[in-house]
């Protein structure tokens, strides 16, 4: 029989070509799991082939007989690769996942019959009742290789958001001990990779390599505005030869800097969460082919595309953690001599962490107020937002937290509080909130950093080995590599003024909401039309402007300019009869404005102020907006539609209501027109 590296040699050349090499780390982790059926941690950078150290693995323990590898994975995007990839060394492989539950059957019957070598899984199954009980019961009894990817994730210190993955550490535990584990991740610091060493079980062999990357070279630019920052990088990327990726910190954004580099003749296209399932493999076939130049995508691209040549990495706004930063900018230069990663911060980006922050664990007196609403009979998610105030992506968090820890449980009517005692961590709660704090400030020290970045970087993550690396724009002095020029600049500006914020109607009334509120789907004939704002709160565009006149209490000419311009564009149906509009800011003095210069009659059919935005959830929200906004008197006798003017949309409740108000006295189609979108 062979050795076992000439064995594992073979493999890889199979898997990654006839120059591929054997790196000694992955030798010792494919020996630990093949020969050893030891648990190992493997802390190594991306482009390291940490997924090259399973496959082998898998195929030499099946040649031995064992029984098949569960991988755990957490994006879609890298499954498929993943899934391909193996295929070409003879692994058999699938994956479950919501986008193929037509193939569940099949390749459940596979498992069965030992015909699926590798299947890939994301966290979120483990607790699917049907995968949970039926499948993975038969798997684990005769599993021959556990697989943990980005198992930073299954740490209290971890940065991500995803409770599922804390089940992991139970089906560790129930492993038979002599199933060998391997987990990889490239974004753990010293204390994280101690911590997922421990929940690995004793003896755990840990690999942790150097995270330089010799062909990336890293940079930070300043800028003012947005304006200016999609201005850099349609200039930067027009310049910079090969394909590459724009990270953003929502899906908003992509779709903004997607479109604005269209317009600047480059072949973008946002990827996010968002981007229908049957649109994501056809973007990243032709990411991966180079027929796109850039993707312009959340942290749903991840780790996810596997494309090895990606010469530039962009990030339009900081990730909250240098953790985070440094997983995605190795998307870059794999297989190439040189790539680099610059990072634009912005003035939004620690507003946006504090928002994702509070999707984790809420306060204990909202945790508290979910256990007590619990009981013996089961509680759908809308029920029970109008007993808490949380919005609905925090409370249905704070379930998946309560269900791994055995406090609650799911089933097909709704929610269930078991009879097992829990009391809030606060001990971990704040731990876990301080590590974000300190993580986020590391972040920000990076994007003010005066000494070598790749050394920063290296150095929050612990790596011992840590050196100036001679290639970032503060070793080399390059500075910023582009110089503005005004008139791509002022193109931004007028993209951002020119853009169409739509504001869709709500269409349904809270589900469960309380008593004295509307239930169920909002009559055609009772709710808003599609709407429209001028800006976005924060822009480059118009923001700005509307700032400048919220401070001296008018709207000036200029202002104006930019709303009759808005109107233009809105191609609705019928033209507006009428104006009105909700008290508050700014809202009156553009309603007469528009009223004067479209001679239309205007009228104050709303008494008081804007209802203020209280509570987080909808129930919360449509309770009091549902109560204090009221009609002052009939709406006046003109035929045809009414253009309501608002200061600001946020929840889009107090259009809603307005517009029901006005339909059921009377006025005919409510045209939603809002100055600063929120």
């Amino acid at each position: 029989m062979a050795p076992i590296a000439d064995t594992a040699a073979e493999h890889l050349r199979q898997l990654a070509g006839p120059d591929a090499v054997l790196r000694p780390a992955q030798l010792e982790a494919i020996t630990a799991a093949v020969e050893d059926r030891r648990r190992s941690l493997v802390v190594q950078r991306t482009g390291f082939g940490k997924s090259a150290v399973y496959f082998i693995a898998t195929r030499m323990l099946r040649d031995a007989g064992a029984g098949p590898t569960l991988v755990v994975s957490p994006l879609l995007a890298l499954m498929r690769d993943q899934v391909a990839a193996a295929e070409r060394m003879g692994v058999r492989s699938a994956t479950i996942n919501s986008t193929n539950l037509d193939d569940w059957s099949e390749i459940e019957a596979g498992l069965a019959a030992g015909e699926i070598d590798l299947l890939c899984i994301s966290p979120e199954r483990l607790n699917h009742h049907r995968f949970a009980r039926q499948v993975l019961p038969r798997l684990a009894a005769g599993l021959g290789l556990l697989v943990i990817d980005e198992a930073h994730c299954i740490s209290d210190w971890g940065h991500d958001f995803r409770p599922d993955y804390r089940r992991i550490r139970d089906a560790i535990a129930n492993l038979d001990p002599s199933t060998p584990v391997i987990a990889t991740t490239a974004t753990a610091n010293e204390r994280v990779a101690l911590d997922v060493a421990e929940q690995l079980g004793d003896d755990v062999l840990v690999l942790r390599g150097t995270l330089d990357r010799e062909s990336l070279s890293l940079g930070v630019a300043r800028l003012g505005s947005l304006a200016e920052r999609l201005a850099w990088l349609a200039l930067r990327i027009g310049a910079v030869d090969g394909t590459g990726i724009v990270y953003c910190l929502t899906v908003e954004q992509t779709t903004q800097v997607a479109s604005f580099l269209a317009a600047q003749g480059i072949d973008a296209v946002a990827y996010s969460g968002q981007t229908p399932a049957d649109e994501r493999v056809p973007l990243e076939e032709a990411f991966k082919a180079n027929r796109l130049k850039a993707l312009v995508a959340t942290s749903a691209l991840g780790m996810g595309v596997d494309k090895s040549d990606v010469t530039f990495v962009y990030h339009m706004g900081a990730p909250p953690s240098p953790i985070a930063y440094y997983q995605q900018v190795g998307r870059a230069g794999r297989s190439v001599d040189h790539a680099e990663a610059w990072l634009l911060p912005g003035p939004e980006d620690q507003a946006i962490w504090d928002y994702f922050t509070s999707v984790g664990l809420p306060p204990e007196r909202l945790v508290s107020r979910v256990l007590e609403a619990l009981g013996d009979e089961p509680l759908s998610v809308p029920a029970l937002e109008r007993q808490v105030d949380l919005r609905r992506t925090r409370l249905e968090t704070l379930l998946k937290i309560l269900d791994v820890e055995g406090a609650v449980v799911r089933t097909a009517d709704g929610w269930l509080r078991t009879d097992r005692p829990w009391t809030y961590d606060h001990e971990r709660v704040e731990r876990v909130a301080e590590a974000r704090r300190h993580e986020a400030e590391e972040m920000l020290r990076y994007s003010e950093c005066s000494r070598c970045l790749m050394r920063a970087l290296r150095e929050s993550l612990d790596d011992a080995d840590a050196t100036d690396c001679g290639r970032c724009s503060v070793c080399t002095a390059s500075g910023d590599p582009v110089v503005l020029d005004p008139d791509v600049v002022r193109a931004a500006v007028e993209f951002l003024r020119g853009a169409d914020v739509v504001v869709e109607p709500r269409k349904q009334w809270v589900r469960g909401g309380a008593p004295d509120l509307p239930r169920g789907n909002i009559a055609a004939d009772r709710r808003a039309e599609v709407g429209r704002a001028l800006c976005r709160v924060g822009d480059s565009g118009w923001w700005p402007v509307v700032s400048r006149c919220e401070a001296a209490g008018a709207a000036d000419d200029e202002l104006i300019g930019g709303v009759f311009a808005a109107l233009k564009r809105w191609p609705w149906d019928a033209r507006p009869s009428w104006v009105t509009w909700i008290p508050g800011g700014l809202a009156e003095d553009v309603a007469a404005r528009i009223g004067h210069a479209g001679k239309l009659p205007v009228h104050a059919t709303f008494a008081g102020a804007t209802p203020p935005s209280t509570g987080a959830n909808s129930a919360f929200r449509l309770a009091a907006v549902w109560s204090e906004l009221q009609l002052a008197g009939s709406p006046p006798g003109v035929a045809g539609p009414v253009l309501l003017v608002l200061d600001r949309a946020d929840s889009r409740w107090t259009q809603t209501v307005a517009a029901h108000r006005l339909r059921e006295a009377g006025a005919g189609p409510v045209l939603p027109f809002v100055i600063a979108r929120v």
